[in-house]
C-alpha cells in the first residue's frame, strides 16, 4: 500500500511517502520558510545589471529575486531556431512591472530565480502560455502513442499556448486531457485578470503551494492508495488540491503520525553516515559543497565462492541501497560512487544497469554517466526542492 502522510507540528509540516510501512521520501517545510517555487507574481524591476545580463526583481520577499536575459526573451524551441540575443536593458528597465514565476527557491544568501516563462502544471499536461511549443515526456517510448498524444493536445490547445505532455497522460482518455487543458487555461485567465486589476507591484497572483502540489501530482498516478493528515487546515488544502479526484482515500487522524510504522526510527537512520547492508557490507555517504561521495565496502561479508562473486554481491546490494538513500535524503548535484573494484566488464555493465533501473523509481531527474577511468561511477540528481518544474 502506498500512502502519503502529512504531519503538522507547531510550524513544521513533514511530508512522508510510505510504501508498506517503509519510508521512501521525506520532505519538510517550515511555515515561515514556505517554498515559493511555482508561485506567480507581478514583480517590479529594481535594478538592471547590464554587465551580468540579468536584473533584480522585487516580489515582496526579504530578498530580491534574480532574472536572467534568457528568461526574459520569448520562449522558443532552441532545437529548431536559435535564441536571438538582446541586451537585457533593451527588454526591461528599472521601475517596470513584470509578470514572473519562481523557478528555483532562494537560499539564506541568495534570492529566488525567476522567469517570464510561465508553467501551469496539471496531472497530465503542463500548459505554457505565450508560446506554441508542444513537447512530450521521453518516458513515453511508444511512437504511435506519442503521435496520438501530441495530436490530441495540439487539437485542444488555444492559440498562443504551448504544453508539456506528462508521462501520466499515457493511460488516460482524450476527454480527461481536454478537460484538464480547459481547467488550466481557465486558471491562466484568472491570473491575467488579477494582473490587470493590480494598481501597484509587487503582488502575489497565484500561490502554487509548491511542496504539496508537486508531491500530489507526481504520485497520484503511481498507485497512491491513501493520504493521512493530522491537521484540519492541511486536510482542507489537500481536499482543494485533489478537486474531483475521488479514487484516493483522504483521512484525518489527530495524532502524531511519526508513531506509525516506526517512522521515527526510520528517519533517525537517514542522519547516519554509515548504512549497513543485509549481506554484511556497508556504504558511507559524505556530502560536501561540491559533490556527494559514496563509498562501498565489503565490511563483514566474506563471500562463499570467489572474490569477484563476493565483490559483485556487495556492489549489487549497495546499488539498491544507494538509489534508496538518494531519494530518502533528497541528495542533489554531482554524485560519485566508489564501488569495490570489479575486474569483469560485464559485472560493471550489470551494476550500471541495475542503478539505472532502481533510479526509475525516483521522481527526481537523474543521469548516470557511467564508470570513469579511475573506476568511479559518476551520476547527477536534481533534488526535489530545486527540480526542473514539472517536465515529465
Amino acid at each position: 500500500m502506498l500512502e502519503l502522510l502529512i504531519n503538522k507540528e507547531n510550524n513544521l509540516k513533514t511530508i512522508m511517502l510510505v510504501e508498506n510501512g517503509i519510508l521512501l521520501e521525506k520532505h519538510e517545510e517550515h511555515e515561515h520558510q514556505e517554498r515559493l517555487e511555482g508561485n506567480i507574481y507581478l514583480g517590479k524591476v529594481v535594478n538592471v545589471l547590464k554587465g551580468m545580463g540579468s536584473a533584480f526583481i522585487d516580489i515582496g520577499e526579504a530578498r530580491h529575486s534574480l532574472i536572467r536575459v534568457q528568461d526574459v526573451l520569448p520562449k522558443v524551441d532552441i532545437t529548431k531556431e536559435p535564441l536571438e540575443q538582446k541586451p537585457i536593458e533593451k527588454l526591461i528597465k528599472q521601475g517596470d512591472n513584470i509578470l514572473i514565476q519562481i523557478k528555483k527557491d532562494g537560499t539564506a544568501s541568495k534570492g529566488a530565480k525567476v522567469s517570464t516563462h510561465i508553467n501551469l502544471p496539471g496531472r497530465f499536461v503542463v500548459i505554457m502560455p505565450e508560446t506554441e511549443i508542444v513537447t512530450i515526456s521521453q518516458k513515453i517510448e511508444n511512437n504511435q502513442k506519442r503521435k496520438e498524444l501530441m495530436d490530441i493536445v495540439k487539437k485542444n490547445l488555444p492559440e498562443n499556448m504551448g504544453a508539456i505532455i506528462r508521462t501520466s497522460s499515457e493511460n488516460v482518455t482524450e476527454k480527461e486531457i481536454k478537460q484538464e487543458i480547459s481547467d488550466l487555461c481557465k486558471k491562466w485567465k484568472e491570473i491575467k485578470d488579477k494582473e490587470k486589476q493590480c494598481e501597484e507591484a509587487p503582488v502575489l497572483l497565484y500561490n502554487n503551494k509548491a511542496l504539496l502540489r508537486r508531491t500530489l501530482i507526481d504520485i497520484l498516478d503511481r498507485g497512491l492508495d491513501k493520504i493521512i493528515v493530522n491537521d484540519e487546515e492541511v486536510y482542507k488544502e489537500i481536499e482543494e488540491l485533489l478537486g474531483e479526484i475521488k479514487d484516493v482515500k483522504l483521512e484525518l487522524k489527530k495524532e502524531n503520525l511519526f508513531s506509525m510504522y516506526t517512522l521515527s526510527e526510520q528517519i533517525e537512520q537517514i542522519e547516519k553516515r554509515k548504512i549497513w547492508l543485509k549481506c554484511g557490507g556497508f556504504i558511507t555517504i559524505d556530502r560536501t559543497e561540491a559533490l556527494t561521495a559514496i563509498d562501498v565496502n565489503t565490511g563483514k561479508y566474506t563471500g562463499k565462492k570467489d572474490l569477484e562473486e563476493t565483490i559483485y554481491k556487495v556492489n549489487s546490494e549497495a546499488t539498491i541501497e544507494i538509489a534508496k538513500q538518494l531519494r530518502l535524503r533528497d541528495i542533489g548535484g554531482i554524485i560519485i560512487i566508489d564501488y569495490i573494484d570489479m575486474h569483469k566488464d560485464e559485472n560493471k555493465t550489470q551494476i550500471e544497469q541495475l542503478l539505472k533501473t532502481q533510479l526509475k523509481k525516483d521522481r527526481a531527474k537523474t543521469q548516470v554517466s557511467g564508470f570513469t577511468k579511475l573506476n568511479l561511477l559518476e551520476m547527477t540528481r536534481k533534488n526535489m526542492c530545486n527540480n526542473d518544474y514539472y517536465t515529465e
